[in-house]
């Protein structure tokens, strides 16, 4: 009976530490936008950006519009053909990661935004991008600066309105979804996927973020 005992009890333990292991996969990180304070550039985040031309402002703005009354705000009027923009979240380098945010186009000649994942330099990433002029939701890679288009769906993206995208990347595949829509999920063999989480604006784009959310899944299998 002791041994019985004994063995349930082990079985208990190992169940509470696999659950314990599946809780901390499940963890997703709230990024603290306004960390930095109201009107100022926000914390853990480095400025950067693909192409020529300034790095724009990015500031932490009052907006009653957006969840906690506050917004990541990027202002240029920097129309530089093929200039993205980067605010690079310091904090965290992943290789599979399940990341959403609410974005909003407000303004600017390309009038696009979206998320940058795999960030390992200004110039080498991939990126998620939501075009209010094409009404289309596009995966591109960026690789010395010069953008090569993945994969890309339509959808319902305007201007002055809050979006939520969702990028999961899991080994080989991307899965890219518009306010709780799946668009499309693809696979990309071109590079490993290891890198920083951005948000990402075009030329002289007034685009604003908030609710940046990334949940580290596990390596890929591999390694």
């Amino acid at each position: 009976m002791n041994a019985l005992l004994q063995a349930v009890a082990v079985g208990v333990a190992v169940a509470l530490a696999h659950a314990h292991v599946s809780a901390a996969e499940t963890a997703a990180t709230l990024v603290d936008l306004a960390k930095g304070g109201i009107g100022n550039p926000p914390a853990d985040f480095e400025f950067q950006r693909t192409g020529e031309g300034d790095l724009g402002r990015w500031i932490v703005m009052r907006d009653p519009s957006a969840i906690g009354g506050h917004a990541i705000e990027h202002v240029s009027t920097d129309q530089h053909d093929d200039r993205f923009p980067l605010a690079i979240y310091k904090l965290l380098v992943g290789e599979n990661v399940d990341v959403s945010v609410r974005f909003k186009i407000v303004s600017g000649t390309m009038q696009s935004a979206g998320l940058a994942l795999g960030v390992r330099t200004p110039n080498d990433y991939y990126a998620v991008s939501a075009s209010a002029l094409g009404h289309n939701v596009a995966l591109l890679l960026f690789v010395d600066g010069k953008s090569e288009r993945i994969d890309s769906a339509e959808a319902e993206v305007a201007l002055n309105r809050w979006h939520t995208m969702r990028v999961v990347i899991d080994d080989d595949h991307v899965k890219v979804s518009l306010n709780q829509k799946l668009l499309f999920t693809t696979y990309d063999w071109s590079r490993r996927k290891d890198g920083r989480v951005a948000l990402w604006t075009q030329e002289d784009n007034v685009s604003q973020f908030h609710q940046l959310k990334i949940r580290e899944l596990p390596r890929t299998r591999w390694q």
